[in-house]
């Protein structure tokens, strides 16, 4: 079975790409409140943006949760995400932004990473992405929706730990996904190994992002 799908997306709007919904992000907030799941590690006050010419996944699966953290001014909050997991991927032309604001006399001060551009992908194992928003097109092979997330056994499996997330959630999963014109936010990437080749980074003043 193979299924595409083309064009922008946000996650809250239900479509194969992006599919947690906020069904599953209200089972996740019943759960917390019950004390069923660990609070998780903190992220940033920073989203980043990442676009990719292409990204090539095996072992593929996808699944709501919960990252909590701060604002840059200290203040908890949380953000709905979707983890995108893959047992292994191959990124070709992969940059990375992210923009500190308000920096005393500096203003704001961005930091582009780029990798992957040369010819030689960047490589990742066991890798996840906490994604809040994405565009592109997508094809989808041997694809099953509507998994509970811990029976998604075709990706590396939940990041568990203190991760907020309900095992029993909507999750989909797929033996390979090929993403073209990549263009996401995110909160968070963890990975077993990732490897960039080509690696340049450089640091600028004002607001200059990947996308």
């Amino acid at each position: 079975m193979e299924s595409q799908v083309r064009g922008g997306t946000r996650w809250k709007r239900f479509a194969v790409v992006m599919v947690p919904s906020v069904a599953a992000t209200a089972a996740i907030g019943v759960a917390l409140a019950q004390g069923a799941l660990a609070a998780s590690f903190s992220v940033s006050g920073q989203s980043f943006k990442v676009t990719a010419d292409k990204l090539v996944g095996t072992g593929f699966s996808q699944y709501g949760a919960l990252d909590t953290g701060y604002t840059l001014d200290g203040k908890k909050t949380a953000h709905p995400v979707a983890v995108s997991a893959f047992k292994s991927a191959s990124i070709t032309g992969m940059c990375q932004s992210v923009v500190t604001p308000n920096i005393p006399i500096l203003g704001s001060v961005s930091l582009i990473l780029k990798a992957g551009g040369g010819g030689t992908p960047v490589q990742a194992e066991n890798l996840y992405i906490d994604v809040e928003e994405l565009e592109a097109d997508a094809t989808f092979e041997n694809i099953d929706i509507g998994v509970a997330a811990k029976d998604a056994s075709k990706g590396p499996g939940m990041k568990g730990g203190a991760e907020q997330s309900n095992p029993f959630g909507f999750a989909q999963q797929a033996d390979k996904a090929t993403l073209t014109g990549v263009k996401q936010t995110a909160w968070a990437t963890t990975a077993g190994t990732f490897k960039l080749s080509g690696l340049k980074m450089s640091l600028s003043s004002g607001v200059k992002e990947c996308y």
